[in-house]
């Protein structure tokens, strides 16, 4: 499957990891020496592994992570989709923005899905998130129109979905098919009925994974994941071409008299409604402590 190790963990549960290898999934115990470092393993790490008598094994190693989230605790993410719907309930920017920034500062690329798209025209939702470069995707209830566009765009790499509750993800997620999931030997092998809670599984789908995030909150993804006043407008991409031209240095990107940032936004390469984001998330990051970010 990987040449990175002996597998990636597709599953955590009950202290028992299920490392796919390519050819089968094995479950693992982690050894005590994690605990020790304040390590965990979570799902998309990849790992490498003692295999045990009883056809099990232990977690040795955790190969260097290229990005990951705390809540939900997830590795390796290529795409973050949040999935907002154009009304019932009504979209909330600045929780999307806030998201959208978490993975951009964690190199993960973001992408918008609106459903609902029969109940009201998208089109103003659409340019904000297109002007700043993020794929979006219209769906209607109504129609197919748009489904083979995003079933491609997560054919490669690993995805995660987050929405909040009412704007369709889980019906999104059945509407997309083709996630493979797994049902009797691979199953039990799973854990699946031994084990009842609910985390963190990896799908594939395609040439790629989608991760079932069940509780996905946005509330806990801004609670855990923080992001410093002096790199929060870099997790803005629209923005990165002018962050190295404005007159001042330490511009904080909000209301100097010669910001390259507030120039853009008005010649209109800037949505205004992500630069109000920006500020209130300014204005947040100001008061962040050193300690609630390690």
């Amino acid at each position: 499957m990987t040449s990175d190790g002996d597998g990636r963990i597709i599953r955590s549960t009950g202290g028992f990891y299920y490392v796919d290898t390519g050819s089968e999934i094995v479950e693992c115990r982690a050894r005590g020496l994690f605990r020790k470092e304040g390590r965990k393993p979570v799902v998309g790490d990849y790992v490498c592994m003692e295999r045990t008598e009883d056809g099990g094994g232990y977690i040795e190693e955790l190969l260097p992570r290229k990005n990951g989230l705390i809540r939900p605790p997830l590795a390796n993410l290529d795409t973050f989709v949040l999935v907002a719907s154009i009304r019932d309930p009504a979209p909330n920017l600045l929780i999307l923005d806030k998201l959208m920034a978490v993975a951009c500062h964690k190199g993960i690329s973001p992408m918008l899905v609106i459903t609902k798209t029969d109940l009201a025209d998208p089109k103003e939702l659409k340019e904000i998130y297109q002007t700043a470069g993020i794929p979006v995707i219209a769906l209607s209830d109504k129609s197919t129109e748009g489904l083979s566009q995003l079933r491609e765009l997560l054919s490669h790499g690993v995805s995660a979905f987050s929405g909040n509750t009412g704007v369709g993800k889980s019906s999104l997620l059945s509407r997309i098919g083709g996630m493979k999931l797994e049902t009797g030997e691979t199953s039990r092998k799973l854990g699946r009925g031994r084990h009842t809670t609910r985390t963190v599984e990896l799908y594939p789908f395609r040439d790629g994974w989608i991760a079932d995030t069940p509780g996905f909150s946005s509330v806990e993804t801004q609670r855990y994941e923080r992001i410093r006043k002096e790199e929060l407008a870099d997790a803005f991409p629209e923005f990165r071409p002018y962050l190295d031209k404005c007159q001042f240095t330490g511009c904080s990107h909000t209301v100097e008299k010669g910001c390259a940032v507030l120039a853009a936004m008005e010649q209109g390469k800037i949505h205004p409604s992500r630069h109000d984001s920006y500020k209130v998330m300014y204005q947040e990051a100001k008061s962040i402590k050193e300690w609630e970010i390690k």
